[in-house]
């Protein structure tokens, strides 16, 4: 594998928290929509996902490339009273669930604090360094 040099260490995570940090708001997104039952065209929220990709084909950062929407099928639950229930008394609810979107949130924090622990590790790094050339 061949190391590219434009993407340093500090480069990487910067690229990763960057990422994380959109990745975390697409998640938020869903969260905060999740009983959104007519997002203004009718239909319910539909949940969004955050698709990452590396940077480089060596070793380099990685960026936000899209954020897709998840075409998976809107369940119905039964809610005669509810001002959007059909004929039968069921409402259309968005695909968001609760349990998977805080799991990706989890993995998108842990993430992120992975990233500002390199951060964290390279700043003692150089620290030492300036404290050795004293």
């Amino acid at each position: 594998m061949e190391v590219n040099n434009s993407f340093g260490p500090i480069d990487i995570a910067i690229s990763g928290l960057r990422a994380q940090s959109k990745n975390m708001e697409v998640i938020s997104s869903n969260v905060a929509n999740a009983q959104t039952t007519d997002n203004g065209n009718g239909q319910p929220y539909r949940r969004l996902e955050a698709v990452l990709k590396t940077d480089g084909d060596g070793i380099g950062g990685v960026s936000l490339d899209e954020i897709t929407m998840d075409m998976s099928n809107f369940p119905k639950i039964l809610k005669p009273g509810h001002p959007d229930a059909d004929e039968q008394g069921y409402v259309t609810m968005p695909n968001v669930s609760l349990p998977t979107e805080m799991i990706n949130l989890n993995t998108a924090a842990r993430a992120y604090k992975a990233n500002t622990a390199i951060l964290k590790r390279y700043q003692e790094m150089v620290e030492t360094t300036l404290e050795l050339l004293k």
